[in-house]
């Protein structure tokens, strides 16, 4: 898909974090009792896209990543969030 091709919104769980901010995208993330981070991205489709192989391969380096499962991707028409955030 290419970027012009509207806004997504991905839930996601993964043992790792991201770098959404960097990449524009809004949303939230937390930790779980199962030792996973899990939350949601939303923004344009090539950058939700780009977050989720860097979830999916690298990760922030304090993790190891071991599995990366997206679902719940759905078109929407605005972004329902106004910014990243840490959620505890």
């Amino acid at each position: 898909m290419a970027e012009d091709e509207g806004l997504v919104s991905v839930d996601y769980e993964v043992s790792g974090k991201g770098e959404a901010k960097r990449l524009g995208l809004v949303g939230w993330v937390q930790n779980t009792s199962h030792g996973t981070v899990q939350g949601q991205i939303q923004g344009p489709v090539a950058r939700v896209q780009e977050l989720q192989e860097w979830l999916r391969k690298v990760g922030s380096p304090q993790s190891r990543i071991s599995r990366a499962e997206f679902s719940n991707e759905k078109k929407i028409a605005a972004l329902e969030h106004k910014d990243f955030q840490i959620l505890k």
